[in-house]
């Protein structure tokens, strides 16, 4: 039994909030086995004299807030505050118990709240490590996720057991081909193997569960798990979860919600998970009305950015078998991502708008909200050049703002819309533009997103996790939650672009 799994009791905490965010309970330590605590709790709970969080508190360990220890030295510049910082943010492999999943290796938290690996922040965080020369870290943080794909199938949301049942942007074939290129260029040894080959089973795992259910798929079944089939039989993917309720470390947040939509619960709680699996928790991308977040219908939609992260990882997975010695095998993977690309053109490139959109396949449309998604295709260079100029002008009209680029242009109170701003969409789109060939936009960028970083630090100690681009003057942004210290991907995107790697 885990903590999420207790009924009532578990129920009754979330909903009066009783310790003031969600994700505390899930991650509390049981001072004795649950089964008991529960039965206690049920013989109790109706005395006129109980009191819940009393009953907690002697029940359960309370997480460590761990990001009270460390205090930021307003003398040091960024740079320098950030390589002390990753010190702070790694974690021992069992430092925890409960719902942590434990893993082999030291791995670095993205901080604040956070008390785990995080699966699509690492990549970033990765960036500003290499630039940090703490390859050592890199290795341990790749093999980790190796492990949890051969434990668990898959790499889920972060390493909690009530984050089994999604996953989340797949970017462990880029941590792969990262630690590959630094180890290139240290020169492996003769008995070194490269890292694509060492991981390569890992990665065709990880292939095999976004691509689960390919078979079942037919013309009148066109959905099934993670995979759709396309009116023209190509295969794209959206997000998913195997489970459809409440998520347990927003389990008062996901009801509330349920009360205002007109969707069943149940459809609406997987809409909500899938949504968390985008990394995008929340995003009006997700809306059928961007004015109403209880409209959302995550798994109606085919997102560009899913779809060109399964091509990078089709690319990769050629590229490692083609240095195994594995030819026919590579050529299988190439002609799975050609197809993949002529799909994501012909789904989400719109003639009209000049720019990539988002597919609904229920609806057999493209979405309308323009989000920096879009830079993508360019991120991975599957955009032809007309397309890539298009893309460019709107970055330029439209999202690049004086503290960075906007995550979309609505704003609509979600942490992942307007005037927010995320440093992994920073870097994806600097590297978008720069392989286009578009220096000035790319440059632009980079000393806005950077200025309002330093800015920040200067005026709190703080890299935090997200800004408000469109504030001149530079701030932290509100969301979903409140602002967190640390932040991993902050600090790897800074260091990385600072550097210009």
């Amino acid at each position: 039994m885990e903590i999420h799994q207790l009924g009532i009791l578990f129920e009754q905490v979330q909903l009066q909030n009783s310790l003031g965010d969600g994700k505390t309970f899930p991650d509390c330590i049981a001072r004795r086995s649950l089964e008991e605590i529960n039965k206690v709790y049920l013989q109790e709970r109706g005395n006129p004299q109980f009191d819940l969080k009393v009953f907690i508190e002697a029940n359960f360990l309370l997480p460590k807030a761990t990001s009270i220890v460390y205090k930021s030295d307003l003398t040091k510049s960024p740079e320098d505050h950030i390589r002390e910082l990753w010190k702070a943010l790694t974690r021992t492999p069992d430092s925890e118990g409960g719902s942590l999943i434990a893993l082999p290796y030291p791995y670095v938290v993205p901080g604040g709240r956070f008390r785990e690996i995080y699966y699509w922040d690492s990549y970033f965080t990765m960036l500003g490590l290499r630039a940090s020369g703490r390859i050592d870290l890199i290795q341990n943080m790749v093999d980790n996720f190796s492990y949890l794909i051969t434990k668990v199938g898959y790499i889920p949301n972060g390493n909690r057991t009530y984050f089994l049942g999604r996953s989340q942007p797949p970017f462990f074939s880029l941590m792969v081909k990262l630690l590959s290129e630094e180890k290139q260029k240290n020169n492996l040894s003769e008995d070194e193997s490269d890292p694509l080959i060492i991981h390569l089973p890992s990665l065709e795992k990880e292939y095999s569960f976004w691509m689960k259910g390919i078979e079942e798929l037919t013309s009148s079944n066109p959905s099934h798990s993670r995979v759709v089939r396309m009116p023209d039989c190509s295969v794209l993917n959206r997000y998913w979860d195997e489970f459809a309720t409440p998520r347990p470390e927003a389990y008062k947040e996901d009801i509330e919600l349920s009360h205002q939509s007109n969707q069943s619960p149940e459809i609406l709680f997987r809409h909500l998970r899938a949504a968390a699996e985008s990394g995008w928790d929340f995003s009006s991308r997700w809306f059928r009305d961007e004015n109403s977040f209880a409209t959302i219908h995550t798994t109606d939609i085919i997102p560009v950015d899913l779809n060109c992260l399964l091509y990078q990882l089709e690319k990769i997975l050629a590229e490692a078998h083609l240095l195994s010695g594995n030819a026919a095998k590579s050529s299988d993977y190439l002609k799975l991502a050609n197809q993949r690309k002529a799909a994501i053109m012909k789904y989400c490139w719109s003639e009209g708008e000049h720019f990539f959109f988002d597919f609904d396949f229920v609806e057999q449309k493209q979405k309308t909200q323009l989000t920096l998604a879009a830079v993508f295709p360019l991120f991975f260079e599957l955009a032809t050049p007309n397309q890539a100029i298009e893309v460019e002008r709107i970055l330029k009209e439209k999202f690049l703002k004086s503290g960075g680029m906007t995550t979309t242009l609505f704003v609509s109170g979600q942490q992942w819309d307007a005037p927010n701003g995320w440093a992994p969409l920073q870097w994806i789109a600097y590297k978008g533009l720069l392989n286009y060939g578009f220096d000035e936009l790319a440059n632009r960028l980079k000393v806005n997103w950077i200025t309002t970083n330093r800015k920040v630090y200067e005026q709190t100690g703080k890299m935090t996790e997200k800004y408000d681009v469109w504030n001149k003057n530079g701030e932290a942004s509100g969301g979903e939650y409140p602002n967190q210290d640390g932040f991993g991907w902050t600090n790897g995107v800074y260091l990385a672009m600072s550097e210009s790697i």
